[in-house]
């Protein structure tokens, strides 16, 4: 199952959207958001986008009522769910993980510091970088193998 992973895309909709699409010209079936979406219309665009979805808040996400109103998919983070057999961690911010959750997981996925980064420590830890492309200059995205547990960052 392959799953495209995104963060940090503070409003940028014309780069969330053309994520959004080249993810689901790679096949994805899931696409995890590691937070930093700012506002519901941002949130909109994976809920239109048909491919089921799971995201965590993070430290910019202002409207979390209106974005509770769009979808049941956005959780506290750090939230744990299985997928393809395999245990995922999303947190916004690695550092604020606690020790157990991190250990449990098969895969961590993170955002925050939008610098993407693919690394085997324990569970896969992956951080997409940033989808707005405002702080690093180009929108990058991740894609997630479970069967095999391999990612590769992507540039859009």
């Amino acid at each position: 199952m392959l799953v495209g992973i995104l963060s940090d895309s503070h409003d940028n909709v014309p780069m969330l959207r053309a994520a959004v699409e080249h993810l689901r010209r790679l096949g994805v079936e899931h696409l995890i958001h590691a937070g930093d979406f700012v506002a519901g219309f941002a949130v909109k665009i994976l809920v239109e986008s048909g491919i089921p979805f799971t995201g965590v808040f993070g430290n910019n996400d202002g409207g979390k009522v209106r974005i509770r109103s769009l979808t049941p998919h956005v959780h506290e983070p750090p939230h744990a769910f299985e997928l393809g057999g395999r245990r995922i961690v999303v947190v916004h911010d690695a550092g604020k993980l606690p020790a157990p959750m991190r250990e449990a997981a098969d895969v961590v996925v993170c955002g925050h510091t939008h610098r993407p980064m693919v690394e085997q420590n324990g569970a896969l830890v992956v951080n997409p970088g940033e989808c707005c492309g405002w702080v690093m200059g180009k929108c990058t995205v991740a894609v997630l193998d479970l069967d095999t547990l391999e990612a590769s960052i992507v540039e859009v």
